[in-house]
């Protein structure tokens, strides 16, 4: 049986080489390592898809972000995991917004690295606790059920917008609200179902069907 075929895309050398030598020993075949994105784009062989890439955020010439993006556009069977120090709000949405099938942070341990792309591979999917919350291994499948029917129709517009990079101040402006309202519904929402963070409400909204993963990675938010 062949080993899952992996990429590598990160600027640091000895980082990649060392995660290079991790990943090999984890049974994966590590067939190609890029510095950028600009680099993978020119490297990609059509005829060999990897089934995952590893992408660091914060390259030179292609970042992750504009990398992830493409490969979404031309190659949407290829996974993509972000493999990142940033563990802001920000980062974590518009990587999953741009194609990316999990989030992973560099200090991550080598068991949860293999679990995670594991995960990915077999599932289509991984998100740590570190992105989705406490909430999810917390709350049960019937009090989730219980809580998703008695949202209003206005939180669950709100979620839907929650789930892009625009702003609350612009979402706001979208519902026709003040922010003043806009801030009352997201605190209201934390206390509802037990987040604290508006990537909790990102994921409960995709894991409840408000929002599906496809629309969430091709939401047009001009």
């Amino acid at each position: 049986m062949s080993k899952p075929t992996i990429v590598l895309v990160d600027d640091h050398v000895l980082l990649r080489n060392g995660l290079a030598s991790l990943v090999t020993t984890l049974q994966y075949d590590v067939i190609m390592e890029c510095s950028n994105g600009k680099e993978l784009t020119e490297q990609l062989n059509q005829n060999n898809l990897p089934d995952l890439i590893l992408m660091d955020i914060n390259m030179p010439l292609m970042n992750g972000y504009e990398t992830t993006l493409w490969l979404k556009n031309n190659y949407p069977e290829v996974k993509v995991v972000a493999l990142s120090m940033y563990d802001d709000e920000q980062s974590v949405i518009r990587m999953i917004k741009n194609g990316a099938r999990g989030y992973i942070l560099k200090d991550t341990r080598p068991q949860d690295l293999h679990y995670a792309l594991d995960s990915v591979l077999t599932k289509g999917f991984y998100y740590s606790d570190m992105v989705t919350g406490k909430f999810i291994h917390s709350m049960k499948e019937d009090k989730e059920t219980s809580i998703i029917s008695k949202l209003k129709p206005t939180e669950i517009e709100f979620l839907k917008l929650a789930a892009t990079e625009l702003t609350y101040k612009e979402i706001a402006q979208k519902m026709h609200l003040s922010p003043r309202t806009i801030d009352g519904y997201r605190d209201q929402l934390f206390e509802k179902l037990g987040i604290k963070s508006r990537v909790g409400l990102v994921i409960f909204a995709i894991k409840h069907g408000i929002v599906k993963i496809e629309d969430l990675q091709t939401t047009n938010l001009s």
